[in-house]
């Protein structure tokens, strides 16, 4: 399998406008040309004009290639970055609720093997009933997987998670992708002149 066909984890930035809607065109946009979204996650950012869109997907060089062409074509999207060249920092945040209590009447509860667990992993307790604990933990998908299967064994009762938000190192955006990738102000269509009122400095680096 050549590297182009190879399928690839993909992490996309897109900073969008604050408008209703846009969540709706971008999921429309995936779901009408088959794209399936392994993640994604909306926000605010320090500009109150626009939220940023994290969107991690799985594809080959072509699909992702298609992915990014297509998401610049929507009047919200401001700007597309794709963290596939840069060094970066992920995050996704997971809520698990897990019993303490043993499996068989007047077995052992496992509160404090849990705790430990919790330890290891820098998660946080947020709460504690008489027969169950909910952890907080915060980490790649990676971490947060590996927590997941070691607590699947004491039964897991609920599980949320959020979904990854990246963000990259430093200044390790090259300034001329970012420049290839923005689209800035020269949308058409309805949404264009709020996006002009828009200045490129004004955009966070990622």
């Amino acid at each position: 399998m050549s590297q182009d066909n190879a399928i690839m984890r993909n992490v996309i930035a897109a900073l969008v406008t604050n408008e209703p809607g846009v969540l709706a065109q971008v999921a429309g946009m995936f779901a009408a040309r088959g794209f399936n979204i392994d993640s994604l996650v909306v926000g605010r950012t320090e500009n109150p004009e626009l939220s940023r869109m994290t969107i991690v997907v799985n594809g080959d060089y072509a699909v992702l290639e298609q992915i990014r062409k297509q998401l610049q074509k929507l009047v919200p999207v401001v700007k597309v970055v794709d963290y596939s060249s840069v060094d970066f920092v992920e995050r996704d945040l997971m809520l698990l609720q897990v019993t303490t209590a043993g499996k068989t009447p007047g077995s052992r509860h496992h509160r404090n093997e849990l705790i430990e667990l919790a330890n290891v992993f820098r998660a946080r307790v947020v709460d504690v009933s008489e027969d169950q604990l909910m952890v907080e933990l915060s980490g790649t998908e990676d971490k947060i997987e590996a927590f997941i299967e070691l607590a699947k064994p004491y039964g897991i009762v609920e599980l949320a998670r959020t979904g990854v938000i990246a963000m990259p190192r430093g200044n390790a955006t090259p300034a001329g992708r970012r420049q290839a990738l923005s689209r800035g102000g020269q949308a058409a269509g309805s949404g264009s002149a709020r996006k002009s009122q828009i200045d490129d400095a004004d955009l966070p680096p990622g």
